[in-house]
């Protein structure tokens, strides 16, 4: 018998958000069919892949400058 394919897991989070925002998630989501915890995972993920991408080139930029 093969082996059954390990499960994600996760964390409950509780947060407070602005209504402005909520409705435009709530928006997105029923138009592009994604329950809001993947459109959230995806909306931080892609936020945090930039800033470290960012944070990496600044300190590149910084090595460089001191030689």
């Amino acid at each position: 018998m093969a082996a059954r394919p390990r499960t994600k897991e996760y964390k409950p989070v509780t947060i407070r958000m602005e209504m402005t925002v909520y409705d435009r998630l709530s928006d997105f989501c029923e138009e592009s069919g994604q329950p809001k915890t993947v459109a959230i995972e995806r909306a931080l993920n892609m936020y945090m892949d930039d800033y470290e991408k960012k944070q990496a080139l600044l300190k590149s930029l910084e090595i460089e400058s001191r030689v």
